[in-house]
């Protein structure tokens, strides 16, 4: 096993950063990775380039050890927005999703709805953004085949309890956008029926490396309506056009991208050899720090300050008239951060030390300064 701080010193990004929840800057272990087989890759050595073929093998069953789904039910995605496409696409019936929700899971609601007109968005009116189980059950109808939800909120930093939800809707498809806690949350993933995540944010793997995770009762249930020449279980059938195999593999285009699918092995490896119950008490710690700044300046924080209701986000919510103040003071102290919609994301992962914190308290002590 890795402790937490050798886990940490594979970080590489400048102090200053807290904007995992947008981009988790490479790890030191996929960079290494990148390296090694982009190396195999550029001088194709006779016989070499075979052993891409087992990066799909040795993805699937990263994935497979921290969702407690099997790996022969996981399946590439080259995003999050493709598996949400797959799964909205592939149903028949209504699928209960907020509004508020990221625009990934809203957009291919939609589009899967004017397309094919086989599944209807029942929008989902909630708490603030927030998704619970309470508001589902109030919510739910004989039309509603499906529910849709991020585990955890870009906004708000809302953790979905995705337990409770299972409990509320019995057997309806649960579909879980977990690219925004994937790696920092210990959630039960198994509940799901859908579970889809990118490797750009906590994971630190980058762009254009992801999976999709299907239930057996996802599998039967979903129409795998975008299906290509790679989900027929025939490798390469020329001559003839084969219907999709029955099996998560269906819900596949095109050959997979082995680079991608490394970094992302790399990264899953590395939070599995640390638990990802230690990475989240780590960054607990770190948003506790964090939060308990923003109290000392009088910085208000509209994000959840109880331990399970959030990830690594704290939203900070300044007067609107003070909002470009506070940006500028951030920005002026090396603090990378995103601001929209009137509030602040801080965005903390373990790497969030001393000098972070210290470069994010000259930050607030300049705003305070100047108010």
């Amino acid at each position: 096993m890795t402790t937490v701080e050798e886990f940490a010193e594979g970080f590489l990004e400048d102090p200053g950063y807290l904007d995992f929840a947008r981009i988790g800057p490479l790890s030191a272990p996929v960079v290494a990775e990148v390296q090694g087989i982009n190396e195999v890759f550029a001088k194709a050595r006779f016989g070499s380039l075979e052993a891409l073929k087992r990066e799909d093998e040795r993805m699937r069953d990263a994935a497979a050890a921290l969702t407690g789904i099997p790996a022969e039910q996981v399946v590439f995605q080259p995003n999050v927005g493709t598996g949400l496409m797959h799964a909205m696409f592939g149903l028949t019936g209504a699928v209960l999703v907020s509004g508020a929700d990221f625009p990934a899971i809203t957009f291919a609601a939609a589009r899967a709805s004017e397309a094919l007109h086989a599944v209807e968005p029942v929008w989902l009116q909630t708490d603030h953004g927030r998704v619970t189980p309470g508001s589902v059950r109030e919510q739910l109808s004989n039309a509603v085949t499906a529910v849709a939800v991020s585990l955890v909120d870009s906004r708000t930093g809302f953790v979905a309890d995705i337990d409770g939800i299972r409990q509320v809707i019995g057997d309806r498809l649960l579909i879980v956008d977990a690219v925004q806690g994937f790696g920092v949350v210990d959630a039960p993933y198994e509940v799901a029926d859908v579970v889809i995540v990118g490797g750009e944010k906590w994971l630190r793997a980058g762009w254009g490396a992801g999976f999709m995770a299907l239930s057996e009762r996802a599998i039967d249930n979903l129409t795998p309506v975008w299906s290509g020449h790679t989900g027929a279980g025939v490798v390469d059938p020329f001559d003839e056009v084969l219907p999709p195999e029955h099996g998560a593999a269906a819900f596949s285009v095109a050959r997979h991208d082995s680079v991608a699918q490394a970094r992302l092995s790399a990264a899953l490896e590395d939070v599995a050899s640390v638990g990802v119950d230690v990475i989240e008490a780590a960054v607990a710690d770190r948003v506790d720090h964090v939060i308990d700044l923003a109290d000392e300046y009088g910085i208000t924080v509209a994000s959840a300050r109880e331990t399970p209701e959030r990830a690594g986000i704290v939203v900070l919510e300044p007067p609107q008239e003070r909002l470009t103040l506070l940006g500028a003071s951030l920005f002026n102290h090396g603090i990378t951060a995103t601001t929209r919609t009137g509030t602040v994301r801080l965005s903390a992962h373990v790497s969030a030390g001393d000098e972070t914190l210290g470069m994010l308290r000259g930050a607030f002590t300049s705003y305070a300064t100047a108010l």
